[in-house]
């Protein structure tokens, strides 16, 4: 499993790069434009992203920012600064992920929510639910601002070409720009 949150920590940073470098070329009217999806724009959505990704990645690296992570829910007007916000948090979950071990796949995790807090339990078996919970989440939110790009003049970009070894040429580029390798994401392959 540890292999595996790794793996689901770079994919995410792919996707979420991929994905932003699509928004970056929308319009600013584009970008705030009023959506059908979960949260009514690309704009709102991504921003939601990042600040659901700052309350739980704080609270696995066992911070305090609690619920103060939703204080401005729209905390970046543009892509411009929202883009890099959104890597150094990837980095952070990168690094989190690179720092499991046994004994911290199995620690319980607690979460700070509005009326209590809420200690979440983490089981051998599942392994770590914190951490499946958040790739899920970031997947979900991703699939939506996916799903609004079709509605605009720039194309949703391929988010599907992460794992399968003969596709490390279609995200070569990104790789590059974001510093990572094949060799670094994948090092069982090698």
């Amino acid at each position: 499993m540890i292999e595996y949150f790794r793996h689901q920590a770079y994919c995410n940073l792919w996707s979420n790069h991929r994905l932003l470098a699509a928004c970056a070329r929308l319009s600013d009217e584009a970008f705030h434009a009023r959506r059908s999806s979960f949260f009514p724009s690309i704009h709102a959505t991504l921003n939601h992203i990042l600040i659901v990704d700052a309350y739980y990645i704080d609270a696995l690296e066992g911070g305090t920012l609690g619920q103060r992570a939703f204080d401005d829910e729209l905390p970046h007007s543009c892509v411009d600064p929202l883009w890099p916000a959104q890597e150094a948090r990837d980095r952070r979950l990168i690094a989190i992920c690179y720092a499991l071990d046994e004994a911290s796949l199995v620690a319980d995790i607690t979460l700070e929510r509005a009326d209590r807090q809420q200690r979440e339990p983490a089981h051998r078996v599942l392994a770590h639910r914190v951490l499946a919970h958040l790739f899920v989440h970031q997947t979900h939110h991703r699939g939506q601002v996916h799903a609004m790009l079709s509605e605009t003049d720039v194309a949703p970009p391929q988010l599907d070409e992460f794992f399968m070894t003969q596709e490390a040429p279609l995200r070569r580029a990104e790789f590059e720009a974001l510093g990572i390798s094949e060799a670094q994401v994948w090092p069982t392959f090698r």
